[in-house]
């Protein structure tokens, strides 16, 4: 009897085709941790939790930013005074009340309007004084009659009596029509006092001026100031273009008092600021004042 080939149940690979090779392991995950028994075990995957806690702290962080940045531009473009936490203290300025120059009789023109030949002031002079400052002593001396001040009691402020002669002299010639005053004593003892001498012409003003002061210096010496120096350091910027002004400070060593003085020339007016205090008399409220006084008469 013949003898049956044994067969396997495996299949037959077609002639010229090849089995497909199992899909390789995957490598190991180098951030597995080994376990106790040498298997590893995967690391856990980041919590979405915390990507969200990040994004919400980035959010935070740049809305602080922009609302520091806004803060910063209003802090620059605010008024320091209107910051309490910010103000600053006071540089020495004294707080004057509002200022308005007086009203011009009807067609009047301003003292440099062009069809103002003369430069004449024709407002009121007692009502081109610079009013005192809040809080300050009227110094009812300087009323005089109806507000005019007589020339002897300008004279007075010279030291010298042939000063005071020579003085009133070249008022006379020049034709001084009369002297407007005021003054005032502040809290810390600062004295003030302001005249305004009106002629009849610019013409006759500026003769006048050179006479009384030199740019170092003035000619005359008023009581308690024998030796004095330019105010350098107060800019001539400062008052109007039409203003003419020489600052002048007394000369140290200071007597009982510092004195300081500027002599101002407008149009047909020559203005004259005297402050004086015990010890020494502040820079800025002087130049200050003197400004002040400037823009009045411009």
């Amino acid at each position: 009897m013949t003898e049956q080939p044994q067969t396997t149940d495996a299949p037959v690979e077609p002639a010229g085709q090849r089995a497909p090779e199992p899909p390789p392991a995957p490598a190991p995950d180098p951030s597995a941790a080994p376990a106790g028994d040498g298997a590893p075990v995967p690391a856990p995957r980041k919590d979405r939790r915390v990507l969200r806690a990040v994004l919400r702290w980035t959010a935070v962080v740049t809305v602080f930013a922009a609302l520091g940045a806004g803060t910063a531009y209003g802090i620059t473009r605010a008024d320091r005074t209107d910051l309490p936490g910010l103000a600053t203290e006071s540089d020495g300025r004294w707080a004057y009340p509002e200022i308005e120059r007086p009203p011009l009789p009807s067609g009047s023109p301003g003292p440099f309007d062009s069809a103002n030949l003369v430069n004449a002031h024709y407002a009121d002079l007692r009502a081109l004084l610079l009013p005192a400052p809040e809080g300050a002593t009227d110094d009812k001396a300087l009323h005089g009659a109806d507000g005019w001040l007589p020339t002897k009691d300008l004279l007075e402020l010279y030291t010298a009596e042939a000063d005071q002669e020579e003085v009133g002299q070249l008022l006379t010639d020049h034709g001084l029509r009369h002297v407007a005053a005021r003054g005032w004593t502040t809290a810390d003892g600062t004295r003030t006092r302001i005249y305004l001498l009106q002629f009849g012409t610019a013409e006759v003003v500026d003769e006048l001026f050179g006479t009384l002061v030199r740019y170092d210096r003035p000619e005359y010496a008023l009581s308690g100031a024998a030796g004095t120096t330019n105010d350098e350091d107060y800019p001539a910027s400062a008052v109007p273009a039409q203003i003419t002004r020489y600052a002048y400070d007394e000369a140290e060593p200071y007597g009982p008092e510092q004195v300081r003085q500027a002599y101002v020339q407008a149009g047909d007016v020559i203005g004259l600021v005297v402050q004086s205090r015990k010890g020494t008399a502040a820079a800025v409220p002087f130049r200050q004042t003197v400004t002040l006084q400037s823009e009045l008469l411009a």
